[in-house]
This record gives structure tokens, C-alpha cells and sequence, in this order.
């Protein structure tokens, strides 16, 4: 019984096996849950969407950008407002508070508008009109109807319980029918959470085709989404994306024709100039009474006639320099003296059916350089509008206030269609030495200024280059004479039997120097070798074109010269693209 008693114990008191926490099969169990871990974390993002449940999203061609608006949308009595640092972000990035009339003035393409805090009205290209809401703040921040300015940005409304859409009308839409009831995913997948539900027949936008048989679509709801290539049918483009073509093809060859206020437009009947595409004659001018002046006449209208029996666009100039700088002033900083030149500028487009304006305003004060910039942001939709180009002349950015800084460089080069840089009077009446007229380097860096510094893009820089140089008399004393910088025309330049030109590689210019009586003449020549080496710039830098200061000063080779230079320029850019 004792011996039986101590087997008991013995049963009793033996160890227990311990199961292997590394056998095969607990491996396999651990193994599947982190695939699973794994899986679902790759996963939870697509049941994530990121907004509030009484956000109103806002989808703009096609895209959700609730998360990136700086304020939220409103909707007040059927009126959707949108704040104006919003409407800066995605539509006017120049949109502003115009204190002269109490209103923000918004410009976009082919439109510029305003709307006050108190009327329900909107003025849209010269024209008021009545509308339902005016602008509101709320917690000092400005909101504007964008729901009564589709017309402005050129958009088209849907507004349903929880989406605002807002699509370009400049922007191709295709739409298909639903092949059966569809979920919406809002990945790619079928893991993902459903956004909406589709009924068979419905119809979506869509946007685009994704990898492995998705297509991202847009339902009547506004929400943005997946569903299978394969469960949509008839496709039906709406409308194609809007391609304005350019009114010049290839490179901007251009002169400016200036004549007086006292003189008639010249007449070049019969008269044809190689590869010459634009013309700009000095037709209008802002007298010293802030006036807008025509001096078109009949010897301008056959003028007109002309240029375009020769397939050369009349880019007419408006010039400033009457008028001075206090007179310019004036008229800069008034919004409704800017909006009457700009209708005067319209009104003679029309009149005399002419292809665009450049606007040639110099020395002017640097404190109405904003006001400048506004102006040319407020003068380039109206011609948007008719279809005729706008062109800046701006001077080199050299530092002089009103002669340089009162330009703003990357605006005027952003808005309007092209930003002309005179690159000349490199040296000029005003130099206490004597220099040249436009040397290679100094264009050449001022180009590049343009470029890197104002972030002017060059596809937009037409080069202005002078048919002239000046002729510098220096006396016994190393002084410039009075009145001893004298223009001389290329076609007028002479140079003595017996003196010998010298290259100057840098300037790629000629140069010569020689005695008359006591007196040292000095002049850096203008010619064929000249011009075609900055025309060289064109092609290197990828610029607009060029245009030459002025007609009539030339010798009879340079039109070949830019022509042959220019030809080269766009068989480069053909072959870059």
C-alpha cells in the first residue's frame, strides 16, 4: 500500500511538458497576423477621406481641394461664397480691395469685374449688371459670390447637399452611362470605402483611366471616385479643352515706325520687308492734359492697309511721353482714369481693326510702379477679349528709379502677352563717358536678368535692338562736349577712308577712333555683324523675337540679317521640341 501510495506521488509530482513556443505552427499563426497587420495598414488609408461632416468639400475640375483652402466654403440663402484669399489662390492671383470705389477688382482671361460690400451689383468689362448677393466679411474675412461670378472666372456651377463643383469652361469633359449599380470607391479598389452609389444609367463625368481597369469619375453628387473600366458605356465628349493659338507663329520680328505728333504716317505703298511679321507705328500718345490722342488719319488707315495686304499684324504704339511724369501719375493712380484710357484703347482696336497695342510708357516715377502693373493687369483681359495682343516696352533692370524700378519686370512679363526689353542706350546722353549703344554683354547679362532674377519667362521676351549708335566728341580735356552724343543712324554712319575699324569681341562690335582738329571722335558701330550676333540671343535663351528701334535708320542688308538669324532660332526651337 505504501509502495502504491509513493507511485501516486511520484504520478503527482512529475513535471509537466512545456509546448514549444517556436513550433511550426505558432510560427504560421504569428506569420498571418502580421501579413494582416500589414495588409490592413496599407489598407486604412483608403477608409480615411479626411473632412468633417458639416464641411462643405469643394471640387474644383475634377479635383477635391477642401483640405487645401485657407477658409471654408459658405452657403448663405442659396449663395455660395467663397473667400477672396481662395479666389487669389486658385483664379486671380492680382485680385484686390480698389479703395478709390470700395470694391475688389478681380481680372481673369477675358474679363475684368468688380463687386462692392453694399449693391448687389457687378460691373464686367465696362458693363453693370445686377446680381443676387455683393461681398460679405465674416470674422475679417472676405468672401465674394463666386456662385454670381461664373461668367467672371469662365467656370460652370453644380452645388449639391455636401459638393460644390466648379469646372473650366476652357477644359475638355467627357461623360458616360453606368452599364449597372455601381459603388464609387475613392481608391482604386475594392477594399476602399464607397464614396457614392450609382444607379444603371446614370450618368458620370469621366476624368481619367487608371492602372488595372480603373477610371476616376465624378457622380451628379460631386463626389470623386473609382469604379471598373469595364461598367461604363457611351462615352460623349462634352466640350475639348480650349487651344487659343498664338497670333504670331514662330518668332516675333517687329519694328516700331515712329513719326512725330507733327508728322503724317509715312507711306510705304509698294513697300516689302523680309521676314518682317509686326509692325508698331506710333498711332496714339497721352498729351500733357492726360488726354488720349489718335493721330491714325487717312495716311494711317491706307497705312493699316498696307501692313495687312503684307500679312504684318499692326501692334499700334501708346506712348507716354508727352504727357510726363506727373501727368502719367495722375492717371495711374486713379482707377477710373486707368478704365477710361483702357476703353479709349478698345475703342480705336475696333475702330481700326487693329491686331494688338504696345504700350511704350517711360520715365516714370518709381512709387507708381504697382499702379503701372495694375494697369496692364487690368488692360489685358479687355483685349483678351477682342483678340488682340498686348506688348510692354520695359528698359533694362539697371537700377535707375524712373527709368528701371519703376518697372515690376515678372508681373508685366506674367500678364501680358509679351514684355518688350529695349536693350539699348547702354550708354546714353545722360553717361559722363563715352560707350556703346547696345553691347553683346551687357544685353546678354541683362537678358539673363530677366530670366533669373525677374523670373520672366523667355518664350515671352521680344529683344529691342537699335538701328543706331551715337557719335562722341571728345575735346582736349578728355570731356564730352555739349551735345557731343549725337544719334547717328546705321544708314548715316560714316567712317573716314583712313580709319581702320578695330573688333572688340566682348561688345561684338566694331569700333574706331580718330582725330578731327582738336577734338577725338569715338563711336561704336551698329551694323549687319552687330545685330545678327544679339539676334544670336534669340536662339540661345529661347526668346520671343526681336523688334527694331526704328524703321528708317536701318541699311538695306539687316532685314536679311534678322531674317536669316531668326530662321535659325525657330529650327531650334522645332528641333527642341
Amino acid at each position: 500500500m505504501k509502495h502504491r501510495n509513493n507511485l501516486k506521488l511520484n504520478i503527482e509530482n512529475k513535471p509537466k511538458k512545456i509546448k514549444n513556443s517556436n513550433s511550426p505552427k505558432r510560427i504560421i499563426i504569428v506569420l498571418i497576423l502580421l501579413v494582416l497587420c500589414v495588409f490592413i495598414l496599407n489598407k486604412a488609408k483608403n477608409y480615411v477621406i479626411g473632412k468633417a461632416e458639416n464641411d462643405i468639400n469643394l471640387i474644383i475640375n475634377n479635383r477635391n481641394v477642401t483640405e487645401d483652402l485657407k477658409h471654408p466654403i459658405v452657403k448663405e440663402n442659396e449663395i455660395i461664397y467663397m473667400s477672396m484669399d481662395d479666389i487669389e489662390n486658385y483664379f486671380d492671383k492680382y485680385i484686390y480691395i480698389e479703395e478709390e470705389i470700395n470694391e475688389i477688382v478681380t481680372t481673369y482671361d477675358k474679363q475684368i469685374a468688380s463687386i462692392g460690400f453694399e449693391t448687389n451689383k457687378l460691373t464686367l468689362n465696362g458693363s453693370t449688371k445686377k446680381v443676387q448677393a455683393h461681398a460679405i466679411k465674416k470674422e475679417e474675412v472676405i468672401y465674394l459670390p463666386i456662385s454670381e461670378m461664373q461668367e467672371v472666372y469662365n467656370v460652370e456651377m453644380a452645388v449639391s447637399d455636401k459638393n460644390i463643383t466648379l469646372d473650366s469652361l476652357d477644359r475638355k469633359q467627357v461623360k458616360a452611362y453606368t452599364k449597372s449599380n455601381l459603388s464609387v470607391k475613392w481608391k482604386a479598389d475594392f477594399f476602399s470605402k464607397t464614396v457614392d452609389k450609382v444607379k444603371k444609367g446614370d450618368v458620370l463625368i469621366a476624368i481619367e483611366d487608371v492602372d488595372k481597369g480603373w477610371t476616376k469619375v465624378r457622380t451628379q453628387n460631386g463626389e470623386v471616385g473609382y469604379v471598373k473600366t469595364n461598367k461604363l458605356t457611351n462615352y460623349t465628349t462634352v466640350r475639348d479643352d480650349f487651344i487659343e493659338e498664338k497670333q504670331i507663329q514662330g518668332k516675333v520680328n517687329m519694328f516700331w515706325d515712329y513719326y512725330s505728333k507733327y508728322v503724317k504716317c509715312p507711306d510705304r505703298t509698294g513697300q516689302v520687308i523680309e521676314g518682317v511679321n509686326v509692325v508698331s507705328p506710333s498711332f496714339f500718345y497721352i498729351d500733357e492734359d492726360g488726354e488720349f490722342q489718335d493721330k491714325v488719319g487717312d495716311a494711317g488707315k491706307q497705312y493699316i492697309e498696307w501692313a495687312h495686304s503684307n500679312n504684318y499684324k499692326v501692334w499700334a504704339m501708346v506712348q507716354s511721353d508727352e504727357a510726363g511724369k506727373k501727368t502719367t501719375s495722375t492717371i495711374l493712380n486713379s482707377y477710373a482714369k486707368r478704365q477710361e484710357l483702357i476703353e479709349k484703347i478698345i475703342e480705336v482696336c475696333v475702330e481700326y481693326q487693329l491686331d494688338g497695342i504696345n504700350i511704350d510708357f517711360e520715365n516714370m516715377y518709381e512709387a507708381d510702379k504697382d499702379k503701372f502693373s495694375r494697369f496692364i493687369i487690368e488692360l489685358e483681359p479687355r483685349l483678351n477679349e477682342i483678340g488682340a495682343v498686348l506688348s510692354v516696352d520695359v528698359t533694362a533692370p539697371d537700377g535707375d528709379p524712373n527709368w528701371s524700378l519703376c518697372y515690376d519686370r515678372n508681373v508685366i512679363g506674367h500678364v501680358a502677352d509679351y514684355i518688350v526689353f529695349m536693350a539699348y542706350d547702354q550708354y546714353g546722353n545722360s553717361s559722363t563717358k563715352p560707350g556703346t549703344t547696345a553691347g553683346y554683354n551687357w544685353v546678354e547679362t541683362n537678358v539673363k536678368k530677366f530670366i533669373d532674377n525677374e523670373d520672366v519667362e523667355p518664350s515671352k521676351i521680344i529683344l529691342g535692338m537699335p538701328l543706331y549708335t551715337r557719335q562722341w566728341t571728345i575735346d582736349s580735356n578728355g570731356e564730352i562736349k555739349k551735345d557731343g552724343s549725337g544719334v547717328v543712324s546705321m544708314l548715316n554712319t560714316k567712317i573716314p577712308n583712313n580709319v581702320e575699324k578695330q573688333w572688340d569681341e566682348e561688345l561684338k562690335q566694331y569700333y574706331i577712333e580718330y582725330k578731327s582738329g582738336s577734338d577725338t571722335i569715338k563711336m561704336w558701330i551698329e551694323d549687319g555683324t552687330s545685330i545678327a550676333a544679339k539676334v544670336s540671343l534669340v536662339t540661345k535663351y529661347g526668346l520671343a523675337g526681336t523688334s527694331c528701334w526704328r524703321k528708317d535708320m536701318e541699311t538695306s542688308n539687316i532685314w536679311s540679317v534678322i531674317n536669316t538669324e531668326l530662321t535659325k532660332a525657330e529650327q531650334n526651337s522645332s528641333e527642341t521640341e
